[in-house]
This record gives structure tokens, sequence and C-alpha cells, in this order.
């Protein structure tokens, strides 16, 4: 089932002129403040009407400007989560879990147990919102999106309204529920972060347009955000699996090819795949194999290309054989080492700089 958006809509001196597609996993939609978010985010729950387009889900058209239809917010089954919870303060937990569930669901929709079970709430079920913590409220309206029986599933900056500790807690279960679910979930954000994270594919939005859409790393790539003026921000994004835990030193083995990288705490289990994200900064070259030192991830690997960043660095992209990292060293290092396409080198990354993407 595939969301397909391709709307325009004016207010005032802003118009939104977007189209895009969203399959099943989770595309992000990554704008700054006065992108067209907001209003991208009104159009697809039924908040507000498009002026011209149309929006359809699985086929079936929400929004039709040329046929004039335009289903109602509950009849369209988009399950939305806000930046506020907005969970009913009188009710507990379990009854705000349950409120707007669907008497017949589907037969892949998941249980009440599972979601539960998924969210890590079950302790939470007999207790009132006032009672929660921020990251738990979020993580309580996750859910009762879940169990309204939708067949897609809206997040309108579900951790914007958070600090830095209460995102932390809420990202995993945003990942699980990435994971499990087989919707089309559009996850709308202004954190790239975020994006890189938890989606599969990415549209980024600029003054009501779409600039760039497709994979997450080409879309960035293609919208130039990973530029040369932020250079701490530019590094790779990785697809491994869990290889095996060492839980005496609280770290987890991660396989990238015939490589192993250390990350630091137990992130999973042995055969989980895991998405990395190895910053070019905390990348170091060396030209013979590293002995007495404390840095853990040593990767072998061939010089791809060495490109020039503006003033005194450049960037040297490494194939280690499962991956293409980037190394962010000074032009003076990369001419001491020589470095050029098809050198041998040795990629040095601590495994505290590596960190879930």
């Amino acid at each position: 089932m595939t969301l397909s958006v391709d709307i325009r809509r004016t207010n005032g001196d802003f118009t939104l002129a977007t189209a895009f597609e969203a399959p099943p996993g989770v595309t992000a939609v990554l704008g700054r403040s006065g992108a067209g978010k907001s209003t991208l985010v009104a159009a697809v729950a039924g908040l507000t009407r498009p002026d011209a387009g149309r929006i359809t889900l699985g086929g079936e058209r929400l929004f039709d400007a040329a046929s004039r239809t335009n289903l109602a917010p509950r009849k369209r089954r988009v399950g939305v989560v806000f930046q506020e919870s907005r969970l009913f303060p009188h009710l507990s937990v379990r009854s705000n879990l349950l409120f707007g569930r669907r008497r017949r669901r589907d037969a892949a929709e998941p249980s009440f147990d599972q979601v539960v079970e998924t969210l890590g709430v079950g302790h939470l079920l007999d207790r009132r919102p006032r009672s929660l913590s921020g990251g738990e409220r979020q993580r309580i309206a996750i859910g009762r999106a879940l169990l309204s029986g939708p067949r897609a599933l809206l997040f309108d900056e579900p951790l914007a309204a958070l600090d830095s500790e209460r995102k932390a807690e809420v990202l995993p279960f945003l990942e699980a529920v990435a994971r499990e679910t087989a919707l089309p979930v559009l996850y709308v954000t202004h954190a790239l972060e975020e994006a890189r994270r938890l989606a599969d594919r990415l549209v980024v939005l600029e003054g009501g347009a779409v600039v760039a859409a497709g994979p997450v790393e080409q879309a960035v790539a293609k919208a130039g955000l990973a530029s040369a003026g932020d250079r701490f921000a530019e590094g790779v994004t990785v697809e491994a699996r869990i290889a095996e835990l060492d839980e005496a030193y609280e770290l987890t083995g991660v396989a990238l090819g015939a490589h192993r990288i250390w990350v630091p705490g137990l992130i999973g289990a042995p055969g989980d795949a895991v998405r990395l994200r190895l910053l070019a900064r905390d990348v170091a070259l060396a030209l013979d194999p590293p002995q007495r030192i404390s840095t853990r991830n040593a990767l072998t690997g061939l010089v791809r290309s060495v490109r020039r960043t503006g003033g005194p660095y450049v960037m040297v992209a490494v194939d280690v054989g499962g991956a293409v990292l980037k190394s962010e060293i000074t032009a003076r290092s990369a001419d001491e080492l020589r470095l050029a396409p098809g050198r041998v080198v040795h990629a040095l990354v601590k495994s505290v700089a590596t960190v879930r993407a």
C-alpha cells in the first residue's frame, strides 16, 4: 500500500506545491520552519483542503479536487502522532490506548498486548497522563495511533517538544515501530539525524517544493545538506548486522563485510539488522597496521578518492570491502601519507564515535 501525494495549496504569500510517494516503510519529510511541513501534515490528515491535486492511499482517493472527493479525517484511517501527545487527562493509559480502536480488526493489525510490549508501557496502564514523563506520553500517543487500525501513519515532529534525554528515550521505540510495521509511515521532522536514523526514504521540502526525494543518502547529497560549510555533519550511514555481544564490557560487535565494528552498549541480539552513522571527523587513517592503541576498530581498505572540501581539509573515501567510509583530514596529512586512489590504508574508528543512525 502506497501513500501518494500530489497537491497544491496557497495560503497568503506561501504556496505548497509538492508531489511524492511513500511506499510501505518510513519516508521522512525534512524541512526548516516555513518549508511547508505543517501544511502538508494538515492536508494528508484531512484537517485542511488543498486547492488542487490528489491524495491517494492504496489507490483509494482521500482527496481529489477534480472529483470533489475529500474524506473526513476519521474515514481516512491515517493514524496521527503530533508534537504534543494530546492524551485525555481524565482517562487511564489503558483507556487512552483503546480510545478510537476499531471494533473489527484486520488480521494483520497488532493486538493490544503486542503494542504494549513493543512500546514497553505495560507498567503504566493504570496511571493517568499527568503522572507520566513527556517521553512516556509520546509512547502512549504512538500506541494509540497504532491501535486505531490505521492504513498509514503520520508522525508530525513527535520529538520536537522533548528534551534530549526524552528524545533518547523515545527513539528506540520509534525504531521498533518502523521495523515492525508494514504500513507507509510519513515522518515529518526538521532534524536530519532523526531522518537518517529512522527512514528508508527522504523527501526534502524547501519553500513549499520538493527539492530532493529518494533513498536517504541520495536525497541528502542531492539537496546539498552535507555541505563543506558544515563539515562535521558529513559521514556515511551503513547497513549491517549484529554479529556478537561482549556483555562483560557492554559492547556490540557489528559485522561490516569481513570486518567488525564495536559499538558501545548492548543494542540488540545477534542477527539483528542495525544502521550505523560514522562521521568523517571520527575516522583517522594510517598506512601501517596499528599496534598498542586504544582504538578498537581498524578496517583495512583502499582509497577510492581524495577531494578538497575547502580550507585546509580533504575528504578521503575508503572502500573497506563492505562499505565506503569517509575520513576528513588535513591536506597536509593527505600529502604526507601520499594518499591517492588505490592506496591501501587502515581506517581507525573509535568505538565511542559510532552511533546508531
